[in-house]
């Protein structure tokens, strides 16, 4: 064999295993554990996984909040094990996570309004509204010491059995817990209840649809 034609065939092999070997290595790469981001909202990054008080949580699904044609923030609820009952979802036997990001400044005597809104408009009763209104007031206390929620502003709301409801404003937590099951579930029906605060948020948030 003429010494180009073997240099040639030689070459195509070269880049026959170096192509076969960075298309293996990709692979390998995208089916990696260490993949850190199973869903990006508004250009919000959520991890697949995250852990509560010990508990390996999943996503269960991730949304944008819109208010008009406005977004304000992007959620995402954590759970156990996913699934599209509600019933499932806010149940306290075992942590939960409720994450948001505001997508843009809004006040925070505003903000806490509108979770005393979307509590008041997903109870079955006056008198249930009412054994809830000390801790309505007192988270609405605990956003209105910011004055302001930035866009980028990071909330967490984890449920832990035996501790309550712990709120988390930019990794500082904010206050003691809140310690009613029932409380943590008002705040769930904010958002999954059968009033939604954006019902486009509450199919994301259960995993039906995408945001």
């Amino acid at each position: 064999m003429p010494y180009l034609a073997y240099s040639d065939a030689f070459n195509r092999r070269r880049a026959l295993r170096l192509g076969a070997a960075a298309l293996l290595l990709g692979c390998a790469l995208g089916a990696a554990p260490g993949r850190a981001h199973a869903a990006t909202v508004a250009g919000v990054q959520f991890p697949d996984k995250v852990t509560v008080a010990g508990h390996p949580l999943v996503l269960n699904g991730a949304g944008v909040r819109y208010k008009a044609v406005f977004k304000v923030y992007a959620a995402a609820l954590y759970v156990p094990a996913k699934s599209t009952a509600v019933d499932e979802l806010i149940a306290t036997n075992t942590p939960r996570r409720f994450v948001f990001t505001m997508l843009r400044d809004i006040e925070s005597d505003e903000f806490g309004k509108m979770f005393s809104r979307g509590i008041e408009d997903n109870m079955t009763s006056r008198a249930e509204f009412s054994k809830l209104v000390p801790g309505i007031l007192r988270m609405s206390q605990l956003f209105s010491e910011r004055k302001v929620l930035r866009a980028g502003d990071e909330c967490q709301l984890d449920w832990i059995p035996g501790t309550g409801t712990i709120l988390t404003i930019q990794g500082q937590k904010a206050g003691a817990p809140f310690p009613e099951a029932a409380f943590f579930q008002a705040l769930m029906r904010i958002w999954l209840g059968n009033k939604p605060a954006d019902w486009q948020l509450k199919d994301a948030l259960l995993g039906k649809a995408g945001n």
